[in-house]
């Protein structure tokens, strides 16, 4: 016979044993008032949503939640949390879940069935007990709240994420700076733990109520993440951050293309802009920063990043960087078309921020030979994991960011550092703030994230790709060709360029076959920069006419521009090309992008036929008599040069 102590030990270690079985998460169904029927349709629904979510999901949420159905919730509400252990469904839905037909049937909504939308109501529920219970031990809430007092925070979102010095907090998923990156409620500048309140991330949503709050982000994207085989390859950043915190991943899963559709926002309208981006062939990336000039949005230089992009076929290595090609530029832009920048405007936010995906050669030229910038190429010291990472996140931005661009909170710098942070999750970015792209850069260095002694050597920087002199210099040098043969009296390349084109004819007659080479390249920047005036003007007309639709001044302006910037917006929108479908575009979409973007290419090709008509129709007519001056300036010169070469008897140029 067992004594009587005994047996209530071994009682008390069964209890034991059986609550330690019991540990985790448990739906218990409120059978009150359900039929035989409606128990099982019920109870069959708890069951799959236990056996949907992660094990540490249920293992975390150590708690009983009744569920019910409910006669009290609106029309449209299919479920919602009423207590931190209870859960209503609506009890309208009930007949339907019965009916298989009616069940299975299409409901009108993001997961399809009625089925399938009360189990996703029900894991977006559960996720938000899962968000709002605090996982960490009692032991470090102390800690966790003298970090939060000392370092403070602004309004729902904004709170620090690491305690300088001290160990770094463990958050509930909605407050974890690191998925505050990549769900899209940024960094404020110059507010170190304060986050955006508004989410640019508004295009190729699942859903836009994910951009409600991050509690209601976190809980759609966990639909998603639990319900969606293709989630994985639409929002990879996403699923690799869920995966990690649950370490555990859904057994149904799509294969992903090894490649991200994206559209190349080149000048040539004759080139199907729809392209294909593999991180495999990305060997590198660097910052590109363009070098700051005298105009007020340019004085701090501009951030971008490039791509080396191997050739196809090559292996990843050091010749990539060659391959210039292949190689793609980031550049968050504020308007399309290149058109500049009012000051004022950018300053109030009336630009839209975007993700151009340009090729390094027109970037070049736009630098180097139209605003006479040079380029700076800088590495960034990334790992294999790293760069794949970036190039992911750089392909979802592409697709699902539309923000404002201010100068001085929003600019390309911290466009630029956004997606770093985003796209790596280095923790040696998490404090970095800075509104200039040069200063970005010096900070960058200083952590040792870039490389810059690629520029110590500058025939070898040249050489290599790492810098793109600006042709100023080479215009320089023929201007001192000129005062040389010529003996002109003006001092700077400048001061000849802003000439009139009328001016400058007049030497044309005295110059020997150097100097008329030299004037040739000169008036060919000379119309560059003439026709760069153009485009400011047509700019400050087009905006004129939105702003005073009903002037009849701006009429022709506003309808021929708005054509044309409404033809051309797609390229830096792309989602506006899909009607369907969420994130990154999958290879069923890929032949609706194709026949989208072959229509408007081909509406571009025939507005650029007419283009230079339409448009010098437009200017005042002083700007358009340069423009032609300019124009008649190079056939002048062309003639001239032909008869010097000539009369040398074919000579090459001293």
């Amino acid at each position: 016979m067992i004594p009587h102590a005994l047996r209530w030990l071994v009682a008390l270690l069964l209890a034991s044993a059986s609550a330690c079985a019991q540990a985790g998460l448990r739906l218990s169904l409120d059978t009150d008032g359900l039929s035989r029927s409606e128990y099982q349709a019920s109870q069959a629904l708890l069951e799959e949503a236990e056996a949907a979510l992660p094990p540490s999901f249920i293992e975390r949420l150590d708690r009983e939640v009744e569920v019910r159905w409910s006669d009290d919730l609106p029309a449209d509400v299919y479920g919602r949390i009423t207590r931190p252990d209870s859960l209503s469904l609506n009890a309208r839905l009930l007949p339907r879940l019965l009916d298989p037909q009616l069940a299975d049937a299409d409901s009108g909504r993001s997961h399809g069935s009625l089925r399938r939308e009360l189990l996703a109501t029900l894991l977006h529920e559960l996720t938000h007990l899962y968000d709002r219970a605090r996982l960490w031990p009692a032991s470090e809430r102390l800690q966790q709240w003298r970090c939060s007092t000392e370092f403070g925070s602004s309004g729902p979102i904004g709170q620090r994420d690491l305690c300088r010095g001290q160990t770094q907090r463990r958050f509930s998923l909605s407050d974890d700076p690191r998925l505050l990156d990549l769900a899209g409620w940024q960094q404020l500048v110059g507010r170190r733990g304060s986050r955006e309140q508004d989410n640019g991330q508004v295009a190729r949503s699942p859903d836009p109520y994910e951009l409600s709050n991050p509690r209601e982000f976190v809980a759609v994207n966990m639909e998603y993440f639990l319900l969606d085989p293709t989630y994985a390859c639409r929002r990879p950043t996403l699923q690799r951050y869920l995966q990690q915190h649950f370490a555990w991943q859904p057994a149904r899963q799509a294969e992903c293309p090894a490649d991200y559709a994206y559209l190349n926002a080149g000048r040539d309208f004759g080139r199907q802009p729809l392209g294909r981006l593999d991180p495999e062939r990305v060997y590198e990336v660097d910052y590109l920063l363009a070098e700051p000039n005298q105009q007020w949005a340019s004085r701090w230089g501009h951030s971008m990043l490039r791509l080396v992009v191997c050739a196809p076929g090559r292996p990843r290595g050091p010749a990539c960087r060659l391959d210039l090609d292949q190689h793609l530029v980031l550049s968050y832009r504020a308007f399309v078309g290149d058109v500049q920048l009012s000051s004022w405007d950018g300053l109030t936010g009336a630009y839209p921020s975007r993700l151009f995906i340009l090729p390094l050669a027109q970037v070049i030229e736009e630098y180097t030979k139209v605003e006479l910038r040079g380029l700076s190429s800088i590495p960034l010291r990334l790992s294999r994991e790293e760069t794949e990472q970036l190039v992911a996140r750089a392909a979802e931005q592409h697709w699902s960011y539309d923000g404002d661009y201010w100068f001085l909170s929003n600019n390309c710098a911290v466009e630029t550092l956004k997606l770093l942070r985003g796209g790596t999750g280095r923790r040696e970015l998490q404090d970095l703030d800075s509104i200039m792209p040069n200063g970005l850069l010096d900070i960058l260095e200083s952590r040792g994230l870039a490389d810059r002694s690629v520029l110590d050597d500058p025939r070898e920087a040249l050489r290599l790709g790492y810098r793109f002199d600006s042709f100023r210099d080479r215009y320089q040098a023929m201007f001192v060709v000129l005062r040389d043969r010529l003996a002109v009296p003006q001092q700077e390349v400048e001061e000849w360029l802003a000439l009139p084109p009328e001016q400058r004819r007049t030497w044309f007659a005295q110059a020997d076959l150097r100097a008329s080479a030299a004037l040739l390249l000169l008036e060919q920047a000379a119309l560059r920069r003439q026709l760069l005036l153009a485009q400011e003007h047509l700019k400050q007309r087009y905006l004129g006419a939105r702003k005073e639709p009903g002037d009849g001044r701006f009429a022709e302006a506003d309808a021929t521009l708005r054509q044309i910037l409404d033809n051309s917006g797609f390229l830096s929108r792309p989602a506006e090309l899909l009607d369907a479908g969420y994130g990154l575009p999958q290879p069923g979409e890929w032949q609706q992008l194709e026949a989208a973007t072959n229509e408007r290419q081909h509406r571009l090709r025939q507005l650029t036929d007419n283009l230079d008509r339409e448009v010098r129709r437009l200017l005042e007519p002083e700007l358009v008599a340069e423009i032609e001056a300019g124009e008649a300036n190079l056939e002048q010169l062309g003639q001239h040069l032909r008869t010097l070469h000539k009369a040398s008897g074919g000579l090459t140029l001293p």
